[in-house]
């Protein structure tokens, strides 16, 4: 009799940029996780937090390197679930987006040559306008993208953060993709099969949305999942109020330590086609900001969510 297929718990790489992908692949074995989303970005400075980082390198990408990191996984019994890599193709200085567009297509092609089929990232925004403003840049900007991507085998998961939590971002956000209203409109107006959604339920929580309202609508254009959770400080909320910096009042956790019932969510997302990988992203400062400290933050963010998956 067939097995049906399950949740696979994994973790975001971007947490740990001191290890080398097989020391990351070491310690996913080690912890039971099943697979790891590993961060492509180009190398250099990074321009924010959790960025730069880099567990494949995807610059000249070659059927050898590919054969070194399938060796690496077969080794260690770990999966990669997906390549990552979070610019702002969209940003108002026109050489940072073309900059982010043209490392975006090295991730595809790596992707498509490591024969992964998803590559998970932002399709960014134009903080300062409006999403109408932002409309004919972002279609001239992901129509051709997402053809790439379809001409490469490879599916692209858009996540839904909005990017505005400081004054930098302020007022619109980095990331377009924030509601079920702009999503309807973008799938409507790119229809690909290789374009949809790398799903992070915190989001909608800090949006003080419920975060599995749109999951049945949207689950066939579910690709990837991450696992992060969100404190609402309402001590805060009754000082500076919503309309202030979110950072202001709202507090990244791993799952287990915020607003929401992971047994109830993950129950809902069973009620959908989703059958994929579902990889834990720590932005957790209360766990310190040593190695030490982000890796137990993975360590008690799997134990509590492993009862929920097969192993």
């Amino acid at each position: 009799m067939a097995i049906p297929p399950s949740l696979q718990l994994g973790f975001v790489s971007a947490i740990v940029p001191e290890l080398s992908l097989a020391e990351v692949l070491a310690f996913a074995k080690a912890q039971r996780f099943a697979c790891v989303e590993a961060m492509c970005w180009p190398r250099g400075k990074a321009e924010r937090k959790y960025a730069g980082i880099t567990h494949v390198e995807v610059e000249r990408f070659t059927a050898a390197q590919a054969d070194e990191v399938h060796a690496l996984c077969a080794q260690h019994g770990v999966n990669l679930s997906a390549l990552g890599y979070y610019p702002n193709p969209l940003d108002p200085d026109r050489k940072m987006a073309r900059a982010a567009v043209t490392h975006l297509k090295k991730v595809i092609k790596a992707a498509s040559v490591l024969g992964l089929d998803t590559v998970n990232t932002f399709v960014g925004r134009d903080w300062t306008q409006s999403v109408d403003a932002n409309w004919p840049r972002f279609l001239k900007t992901w129509r051709p993208l997402v053809a790439f991507a379809e001409d490469h085998g490879v599916r692209i998961g858009i996540e839904n953060c909005p990017m505005y939590f400081t004054g930098d971002e302020w007022p619109g956000g980095k990331n377009l993709f924030t509601t079920p209203v702009i999503w309807r409109r973008a799938f409507n107006d790119i229809d690909s099969d290789a374009f949809g959604l790398n799903y992070d339920p915190s989001h909608f929580v800090l949006q003080h949305m419920d975060p599995a309202s749109p999951l049945k609508e949207f689950q066939e254009k579910i690709f990837h999942f991450h696992a992060k959770d969100v404190k609402l400080r309402r001590d805060r909320l009754d000082e500076v109020g919503v309309f202030a910096h979110p950072l202001e009042w709202h507090q990244p956790r791993i799952p287990g330590y915020g607003e929401m019932n992971w047994g109830a969510f993950l129950g809902d997302l069973m009620e959908t086609t989703y059958r994929g990988p579902v990889c834990i992203e720590v932005e957790d400062d209360t766990f310190g900001k040593t190695l030490r400290g982000r890796q137990e933050a993975l360590i008690v963010a799997g134990n509590l969510l492993r009862p929920y998956f097969a192993t």
